[in-house]
């Protein structure tokens, strides 16, 4: 990894978008330390940390890079945009006309479908914001000693929800500014950034603890990672043979080549996605000042057993979501037929796309346990070692970190491939 980082930093042009991609991170880390008006930050991070940091919002507040906790501008961090994408690409299969757009709209419906998600996100962040205003003013009624508002009413309000919403828009704008001019993907990139920052908080708390826990972290951690690695560059890869054809005086084809399918098709997307979704109860509990009972202790945690199967069948049905949409096994059996390419053993056709359809369900299927097993270790972990779950860094945040990494360096590799390919002519 830091060879191949060398090795890019020579290239004038990729140490142009590195340095593009870590100003706009330096950027996002400005904006995430910038208060709100009418919001007193060190009673809102000790209400945050004597209530709220055990629960789901914990996780969430690692995700956004301790702004939540601390009511900045980019508090709501890149959750809105997250969560439109979700809705829109669901609503792409439900509608038929969105569908369509998708599919046959090229360069230009591609566009709409982004000018939909922007609005959307836009949508969310002041529904979020409104909802985050309502967490504010219940916590300054339920301790009006210790207010966290400062002032209420409408134009505090006003000011509050609206500068939490531009917050989100300009961090939608920053994350596709990395994917157009730098490298990644700006929404992994951003949340690698949130994650990593949060680092130093994690070895702080781990002094806290007992030796033997701290080596039973760190092992664990390790054993986590090098399991990840493994698994993101695991494929299936299926046989496939093109047939000899006679062209003129030449002859094409007749070479076997095959079909590569990975375990982690979906990447780090499934883990964000459900644990987006399945962060909307609590979130809607505790902004309605709701941070007490049996739902919301019990039923809801982030330890509960409910969470977890609710959180592992999102896991599941994400994974199979993107592989509908990566690949399409009718598709590929055409353009196979097409090329002249079958697979031995089943005819082209019908055969070869339900072979192919079979063959991702049974990769699909691994590849989400593997991502349930992964996010959910850690929370099994916190509930047998004492103090672990203070961390409030899981499997979640582990396969985000590792996963965009790795994306990262095979993007890096793939663009100096590009640039140092000599051709057939040297």
């Amino acid at each position: 990894m830091f060879k191949t980082l060398q090795n890019a930093w020579q290239i004038p042009e990729l140490r142009k978008k590195l340095l593009f991609t870590l100003l706009i991170l330096m950027l996002y880390r400005i904006g995430n330390v910038i208060p709100v008006p009418f919001v007193n930050t060190e009673l809102m991070t000790d209400y945050f940390d004597s209530t709220l940091s055990t629960t789901i919002l914990g996780l969430y507040n690692a995700m956004s890079g301790s702004a939540f906790s601390q009511a900045t501008v980019f508090a709501l961090g890149i959750q809105p945009y997250i969560n439109a994408s979700i809705i829109i690409q669901l609503l792409t299969i439900a509608i038929p006309a969105l569908e369509r757009l998708a599919k046959e709209g090229g360069e230009e419906g591609k566009k709409k479908i982004e000018r939909i998600t922007r609005y959307t996100t836009v949508g969310l962040g002041l529904l979020l914001g409104w909802a985050y205003y309502q967490m504010l003013y219940s916590a300054t009624a339920s301790s009006p000693e210790y207010p966290i508002l400062k002032q209420d009413g409408f134009l505090p309000a006003l000011v509050i929800i609206l500068a939490f919403t531009a917050g989100s828009a300009i961090v939608m704008w920053l994350g596709e500014q990395i994917t157009e001019h730098g490298i990644g993907n700006g929404i992994s990139m951003i949340l690698f950034a949130n994650i990593i920052s949060s680092i130093p908080a994690a070895i702080s708390t781990m002094t806290t603890l007992k030796w033997w826990v701290d080596i039973i972290i760190v092992v664990g951690m390790a054993a986590l990672v090098l399991f990840i690695v493994f698994i993101n560059d695991a494929e299936r890869r299926i046989p496939i043979q093109y047939a000899k054809r006679v062209v003129g005086r030449k002859i094409y084809g007749g070479q076997n080549t095959n079909l590569p399918i990975k375990v982690a098709m979906s990447g780090v997307m499934p883990v964000i996605f459900a644990q987006s979704i399945c962060s909307i109860p609590a979130t809607i509990a505790t902004f309605m000042g709701k941070t007490s009972g049996w739902f919301y202790e019990n039923l809801w945690s982030s330890t509960s057993v409910v969470y977890c199967i609710v959180y592992a069948m999102m896991i599941f049905f994400f994974s199979w979501f993107y592989s509908t949409i990566q690949y399409d096994p009718v598709e590929i059996a055409n353009n196979l037929k097409k090329n002249g390419g079958f697979i031995p053993g089943f005819r082209p056709g019908k055969p070869t796309a339900d072979f192919i359809k079979k063959v991702i369900n049974k990769i699909v299927v691994f590849g989400a346990v593997y991502l349930t097993i992964v996010c959910l270790l850690p929370v099994v972990g916190g509930n047998l070692l004492d103090g672990v779950s203070n961390l409030a860094i899981g499997g979640t945040s582990v396969i985000i970190v590792v996963g965009v990494a790795l994306e990262t360096v095979k993007a890096l590799e793939a663009q100096m491939l590009m640039r140092h390919y000599k051709g057939f002519l040297d």
